[in-house]
């Protein structure tokens, strides 16, 4: 496991959505945001921002993944489905690796509320080129 530090989220949007990682690996990756901010107008957890956080984190743990085989994650796609409105306080949001290769990298990635409840998923695929 690699301290916080070491992977924190750069830029502007991630410092906005306030991300904080937890824990990032190749194979596993971890981190939350606050559901206050983030909500559209009805409550819901902004999708963008939900979009934004599995990217964030499917990110790091492939650019883990490539750095150890000399590569680069570079472009990524990212399929979203929204299943509910987030409680209040942080969502958590888990990746794991799907899948770990030379040409790619896939992961799975579920945000659940602080109730546990599952309000997003994601899979997020990272093309990896030599630099």
């Amino acid at each position: 496991m690699s301290s916080t530090n070491d992977h924190a989220p750069a830029g502007e949007l991630a410092a906005k959505l306030g991300i904080a990682v937890i824990e990032i690996t190749a194979q596993q990756a971890s981190a939350t945001m606050p559901v206050a901010g983030n909500r559209q107008p009805h409550g819901a957890l902004n999708g963008g921002a939900a979009s934004a956080l599995a990217e964030t984190l499917a990110s790091l743990a492939g650019s883990v993944h490539a750095a150890g085989l000399g590569l680069m994650a570079v472009g990524q796609t990212v399929s979203v489905v929204h299943h509910r409105a987030a409680g209040s306080g942080l969502v958590t949001a888990t990746a794991r690796a799907l899948h770990l290769g030379r040409r790619s990298a896939t992961y799975q990635v579920e945000l659940v509320d602080q109730t546990g409840h599952l309000t997003s998923s994601a899979q997020v695929t990272l093309a990896l080129i030599e630099p």
